[in-house]
């Protein structure tokens, strides 16, 4: 579940979301990004995405979204999600093949009010998910106000359909020589891991950390 805990105070883009990629066996048909986004250029900021890329770098098809766009772009839409409040975002099979091709799709839903939004379907040749991670993408200068977001019951379903929940994640930051910031970190709380931006960084790249919450004998 993804809570935005501290919201942006200034026009810059933020992308919070659940990132997986698409293989069959051991060819890999691409990856794909599913969450939230403060973005100026939507209604109160606010919106949601689901989408992603071939390996050729293409953009993946997908079905329209029943959700409307104040930018016309197929993947991301208007969608008023609020500070402060739990939503699940889930990426999984739709159960529909289309010309071949496995649709995949994306929904979050609203933990306090149980509303399970759609955004759409993507269209690959993947028929199961890898590498799945979760993140925060900041568009905002290092030394602008701090953000924080808040990631908790983290979960994966395996190919036989058994619930696995996830014990330990790894972390991992941008490089200031590849664009990122040197005060990014990570935290946890009594709910779960905390990603934030203009913060002292305490945890260095590479370390494991458990997920709290989660039972580590029996993962």
């Amino acid at each position: 579940m993804l809570e935005v805990v501290v919201p942006p105070s200034r026009p810059r883009l933020f992308f919070w979301a659940i990132q997986a990629s698409f293989a069959s066996e051991a060819i890999l048909h691409g990856g794909a990004h599913l969450g939230l986004q403060w973005n100026t250029k939507f209604p109160g900021g606010q919106a949601a995405n689901w989408g992603g890329y071939a390996p050729d770098g293409s953009l993946l098809g997908g079905s329209e979204s029943h959700l409307p766009s104040a930018r016309n772009d197929p993947n991301t839409r208007d969608y008023p999600w609020v500070a402060g409040h739990r939503y699940r975002l889930r990426i999984a099979r739709s159960g529909e093949r289309i010309d071949g091709m496995v649709a995949w799709r994306g929904t979050v839903t609203h933990i306090e009010s149980g509303i399970e939004t759609r955004v759409r379907d993507l269209h690959t040749r993947g028929e199961h998910l890898i590498r799945p991670m979760v993140w925060t993408e900041s568009f905002a200068r290092c030394e602008q106000p701090a953000v924080v977001a808040r990631w908790s019951d983290l979960r994966a379903v395996t190919a036989d359909g058994s619930d696995l929940p996830v014990s330990h994640v790894r972390v991992n930051y941008q490089s200031r020589a590849d664009g990122g910031c040197d005060n990014t970190t990570v935290g946890l709380d009594e709910i779960g891991i905390l990603q934030m931006t203009n913060a002292r960084r305490r945890v260095p790249q590479d370390a494991v950390l458990p997920v709290p919450g989660v039972d580590v004998s029996a993962s």
